[in-house]
């Protein structure tokens, strides 16, 4: 979720059905390359994602986002929690975007049924900027913890691979994350961007923004990067003057996906995602993208950025494609059993 939109958060918190957590015991613990085996059979199923999807609907009576696995702790911060269903050792880890946590879009639950019958795990994971914790977070800290996760899945599930899978901000997470080189990193098979929208030129549209650019800007020269923005620069959230600065200001941390930003800027920002299988879910009715911004030219130049990522154009999808679900589920896991365990180099040789 983008920046600004705390109503449609709420409304989607109050009617939403909270899910089912059930706790379950972790393996013993093993090294940390010990866990990886990789190169089991994969066998796609014949039926398509969206056929499952038909057969596994919750019965009469049960609740439409009612999810049974497993609630675990991955860090030692009380926001480090992480909800998986399915017991496999291969895992598609979903990252929301600003004030999103858990069930974040309503494609999550469908996704889960759709993942477990190809013997995958969904990871839904909470970092310390989940929820309303954005505003005070970095795409630094976000990438720090989500490779505590990714070494907890290894350490204690046994892990054979992740695919991340981010969601609006969570997008920006995930190229940052893949960027550091990280040692969990070479456990990332591939990466699935949905809806990578500018956050900049969604609020450039607001009329404070420029004035509390400008203040962020000047408290961030005066050493006070991490004192908090007035109220009215963020009403939904405490924001810093760095954060509101990385999403708001060009060339900012957070401005990877603006249409203005030239071909060289954008392989600048997002070129070492060729070295990943990727795939960019873009809805064509993202109510987040301005009106002048012309979504086909913008997604093409940013998987031509990335090497040639994997397009999917969504037409008339809005920006969490709840209007789409299955067409959403359909292109994920087409994705994921396309670029594969056959498909993957082992990280480790």
């Amino acid at each position: 979720m983008k920046l600004g939109w705390i109503e449609e958060a709420e409304q989607r918190s109050s009617s939403s059905t909270s899910s089912s957590l059930m706790s379950s015991s972790s393996s013993s613990s093993s090294s940390w390359l010990s866990g990886i085996v990789l190169g089991r059979s994969f066998n796609p199923k014949t039926n398509s994602a969206a056929d499952q999807i038909a057969a596994n609907r919750p019965r009469s009576g049960s609740l439409k986002n009612q999810l049974h696995g497993s609630l675990f702790k991955y860090g030692s911060k009380p926001a480090q929690v992480a909800f998986k269903t399915g017991d496999f050792k291969q895992q598609v880890i979903f990252v929301g975007g600003l004030t999103d946590g858990l069930l974040a879009t309503e494609y999550l639950v469908p996704l889960s049924i759709a993942l477990e019958n190809e013997k995958w795990s969904l990871v839904q994971t909470l970092l310390t900027s989940s929820y309303i914790g954005y505003g005070t977070s970095s795409l630094k800290q976000d990438s720090m913890e989500l490779d505590q996760l990714i070494g907890y899945l290894i350490n204690k599930e046994n892990s054979e691979g992740v695919v991340l899978l981010g969601h609006s901000t969570g997008c920006q997470i995930i190229v940052h994350y893949m960027r550091t080189n990280a040692a969990c990193s070479r456990a990332v098979r591939a990466a699935i961007l949905q809806a990578p929208v500018s956050d900049r030129e969604y609020r450039a549209t607001l009329p404070e923004t420029a004035e509390m650019i400008d203040l962020a800007a000047t408290m961030i020269s005066e050493g006070r990067a991490m004192d908090l923005l007035p109220r009215e620069a963020n009403p939904d959230a405490p924001i810093t003057a760095y954060r509101y600065h990385s999403l708001c200001a060009y060339m900012g941390d957070d401005d990877m996906f603006s249409s203005d930003l030239s071909d060289d800027q954008l392989r600048l920002r997002l070129g070492h995602m060729s070295n990943t299988p990727c795939q960019v879910i873009f809805s064509m009715a993202d109510e987040y993208v301005p009106e002048y911004v012309d979504k086909a030219a913008l997604v093409e130049r940013l998987c031509k950025a990335m090497g040639g990522a994997d397009k999917v154009e969504i037409e008339y999808g809005n920006h969490s494609l709840s209007n789409r679900v299955e067409e959403a589920v359909q292109a994920i896991i087409d994705f994921v059993k396309r670029e594969g365990p056959k498909g993957w180099d082992d990280p480790w040789s």
